[in-house]
């Protein structure tokens, strides 16, 4: 009997009405001949909830908690999904990730999956029961519940497929897939059928908030082809998997926007061993996350030093960069707020030349000004002013043939 994975996100379970409606979808899949496990995550809004009201009661809440009291989330999930298919005449069990068997190691609030034993989920299965598991959680060998960051329902689903071997996987959500862009930027942005992993990695990387980066990485390592289609419908979604060679034909497969951006400049940065290494030590330190890095040509012994970072942390790392550019003789520290990031992807690009050159030009026509560029195998980036972004990534769209054709009359 094939075995199916679905995963369905906070707005697929929102309310009681739409965990009866997977409730119905899970049981309709299971009906058609195959054995199902359902990964759900917390209801549309729980976490957030649950995240300001541990601030109520501890300005520094210890992260421990934070998983023990973030977990309860699907939890809740989980068991009224059993209820709802019990409800309907279905056979259901909901599991946690620990009864699940979901080992991780012991980073609260962003633990990564160890290894998963999944013989608790095979035994129900075999009894015919549909079997609901907790996504987001798990459990160290020592007992602790931990978490797996923003969007690690879709890691559990993904992992869960590699260790059952599960003949589908499907992360359903409130989008018909992957689009070419946002369609609320762009609204002539069309559904992409099929997308590889680096593709999907670089997209997810660059703004687009349809999968979970670790999540991808996962099905990569360990080839789980997964599709992103709607829980709303049963339309076809997007098909992510390992690229083959027509694949390539497709020179760039989208268009990822990332706003709240920040960009920080130190000036006048000594030219010598030691100076990049202590001011990135630094960041690191803080546990902040950086992007695009650009140092200028030295001149005169000194040089620029430029890099970008969510727009939230601009003033926590402006505060610490201050104290070690005049550590190492530098010069003032600029912070500039108000930009966000283009990307265009595609691994088409490894084949084909000139696709720089298309976008830089698309923009230029636009009136659209570069700040920094950032590229790799399959991405181009630019860092633009924020109040361009939705032109640039409307001129990108449409100079690379990526907008929807209209439907003839």
């Amino acid at each position: 009997m094939p075995l199916i994975v679905q995963k369905y996100g906070g707005t697929s379970v929102a309310n009681p009405e739409r965990i009866k409606h997977v409730a119905r979808r899970l049981l309709a899949t299971q009906r058609q001949g195959n054995s199902v496990v359902g990964v759900v995550s917390a209801m549309s809004g729980v976490t957030d909830g649950l995240i300001q009201l541990s601030k109520q009661v501890s300005d520094i809440p210890v992260s421990r908690e934070i998983d023990v009291l973030l977990a309860t989330g699907e939890q809740t999930t989980m068991a009224l999904t059993a209820m709802a298919i019990e409800a309907l005449g279905g056979k259901a069990v909901s599991l946690t990730g620990a009864q699940a068997g979901i080992v991780t190691n012991g980073l609260h609030t962003k633990a990564k999956i160890h290894h998963i034993l999944p013989e608790q989920i095979k035994k129900h299965l075999e009894q015919g029961k549909i079997v609901i598991v907790a996504g987001f959680q798990g459990e160290t060998e020592e007992g602790e519940i931990t978490t797996l960051g923003r969007g690690g329902s879709d890691l559990t689903a993904i992992a869960l497929a590699s260790a059952l071997q599960a003949d589908s996987c499907q992360i359903l959500t409130d989008v018909d897939g992957v689009f070419s862009c946002d369609p609320r930027l762009v609204p002539k942005a069309q559904k992409i059928d099929i997308i590889s992993y680096d593709e999907m990695l670089e997209m997810a990387g660059s703004g687009s908030k349809v999968m979970q980066s670790r999540s991808v990485e996962f099905a990569k390592k360990y080839s789980v082809s997964f599709e992103v289609c709607n829980s709303f419908n049963t339309q076809p979604g997007t098909i992510v998997k390992e690229e083959s060679p027509c694949m390539e034909q497709v020179v760039v497969r989208g268009i990822s926007v990332e706003r709240n951006q920040a960009k920080v400049t130190i000036t006048n940065v000594p030219d010598r061993p030691g100076c990049a290494a202590r001011i990135f030590a630094t960041v690191a330190e803080a546990q902040l996350n950086i992007d695009v890095i650009v140092q200028d040509v030295s001149a005169n012994g000194t040089t620029n030093i430029s890099f970008t970072l969510n727009r939230d942390d601009l003033e926590k790392v402006g505060t610490m960069l201050d104290r070690v550019a005049q550590e190492i003789g530098a010069g003032e520290v600029r912070k500039e707020g108000g930009i966000a990031k283009l990307s265009v992807v595609g691994i088409g690009m490894r084949t084909h030349s000139g696709v720089a050159a298309k976008l830089f030009e698309a923009l230029a026509q636009g009136g659209i000004n570069i700040q920094m560029i950032s590229t790799s195998e399959i991405k181009i980036a630019v860092i633009i002013d924020e109040a361009d972004i939705v032109s640039a990534a409307q001129l990108a769209h449409t100079a690379f043939g990526l907008d929807r054709k209209e439907e003839k009359k």
